[in-house]
């Protein structure tokens, strides 16, 4: 389009061998090719604006995407060390478990796990100022005069849930 327009005003500026008409003609010519020009540029200014305004948009974005990632990765972090603690714990609990269990009476042992089974995993609940911790139940005067008669060394159990009772110093007994 520049190129015509400058073809049209170098004939325009000549002059040589053109009519009147041509001349109105090519005169109209070059002003709609300037004005055409003008639109365009218009249009072009505007995309660049637009592209501008994208292109931030996308620099922000991503600095937030790796904002992001590096919250991940933290997060993962503090996961992985968690779990590992976690897992860590377990074993030392399991093998300490491990160490209970086999210095227990077998029969005491099987009691339990019977319990254990029953009761959904817990089979021994500490006694904690007369409340089963296993039922979260009060025992009721009877029961604490019953625990308090039997020997420490005795097994005794919960009436109420059946789980055995864990007698300790804040026991309340």
């Amino acid at each position: 389009m520049r190129q015509r327009a400058v073809r049209d005003q170098q004939r325009l500026d000549s002059g040589v061998g053109i009519s009147a008409r041509d001349l109105a003609n090519l005169q109209s010519e070059v002003v709609s090719l300037a004005k055409r020009q003008g639109d365009l540029e218009d249009v072009v200014l505007e995309v660049m604006e637009r592209l501008e305004a994208a292109t931030e948009r996308v620099t922000e974005l991503t600095e937030r995407v790796s904002a992001l990632e590096a919250k991940v990765a933290d997060a993962t972090e503090r996961r992985d060390t968690a779990t590992a603690e976690i897992d860590a714990e377990a074993a030392k609990v399991t093998k300490d478990r491990e160490v209970i269990v086999t210095s227990m009476p077998a029969d005491l042992m099987a009691l339990y796990e019977k319990i254990r089974v029953k009761q959904g995993g817990v089979g021994a609940a500490r006694l904690y100022q007369r409340r089963c911790e296993g039922c979260r139940l009060e025992l009721d005067m009877a029961e604490v005069n019953e625990i308090k008669a039997a020997p420490r060394d005795q097994v005794v159990r919960h009436e109420n849930c059946g789980r055995i009772l864990v007698r300790t110093a804040d026991s309340g007994i």
